[in-house]
């Protein structure tokens, strides 16, 4: 794949006018779903919070949703060690969740009530924070890890890739325990094939892309 040299904002003025040529027509009960999927050390973050302003000015609301706000309890997610690799590939996260409150309410004819976040992972609580009436034409983005290998509805999809190298360097010591997950992923997923864009992010100040898939 030949990468071209791109800024995030850049990035998300393309992804926006991507979106916008795909917006459903007035008056239809419709949402666009957007997946931005990479590790923790990927600020995934970044990427979403730029694409939810662009679409912001283009006159179209958007919420961001944090794979984050979704973990499952502490005695769910550490029910076999606090560093057990099978489990943060598949029960971290309440992907169950995931479908009840942001796809479901976002499929076409849905509510578009949406909730931005069930779990807070600091207290181990719930959030409690109040659904989002989203209107018809909204955007919801998902960002976090592990999300192309749950079937997600997504409309659009970004995977921001790191190097094995690059990973390592620049994910937490208390966290490097994931980065096996991490390998796995890439070779059982291979986001980089599912994904509507592929992003190399060795160098946070300066991403490369190679462009949307099929543009």
């Amino acid at each position: 794949m030949q990468l071209e040299a791109i800024t995030w904002q850049r990035m998300a003025e393309r992804l926006a006018g991507h979106l916008d040529d795909r917006a459903p027509g007035p008056g239809q009960d419709v949402w666009q779903r957007v997946g931005i999927d990479g590790a923790p050390a990927a600020g995934t973050g970044v990427l979403a919070a730029h694409l939810a302003e662009e679409l912001r000015l283009r006159g179209r609301s958007a919420l961001v949703v944090a794979a984050e706000g979704f973990l499952r309890p502490a005695s769910l997610r550490f029910e076999f060690g606090r560093e057990d690799v099978d489990t943060y590939l598949s029960g971290w996260y309440d992907t169950a969740a995931l479908w009840r409150e942001v796809f479901g309410p976002t499929d076409p004819g849905g509510t578009g009530r949406v909730l931005p976040d069930l779990w807070d992972p600091v207290t181990d609580r719930a959030t409690r924070s109040p659904y989002a009436e989203l209107p018809p034409g909204a955007v919801v983005i998902v960002h976090g890890p592990l999300l192309l290998g749950h079937w997600f509805p997504f409309d659009l999809s970004v995977h921001i890739r790191l190097s094995p190298g690059a990973l390592a360097r620049r994910t937490e010591e208390s966290a490097r325990w994931t980065l096996p997950a991490f390998a796995r992923y890439e070779a059982d997923t291979d986001p980089a094939s599912t994904a509507d864009a592929v992003v190399r992010a060795d160098d946070p100040r300066h991403p490369a892309w190679g462009g949307l898939r099929g543009s």
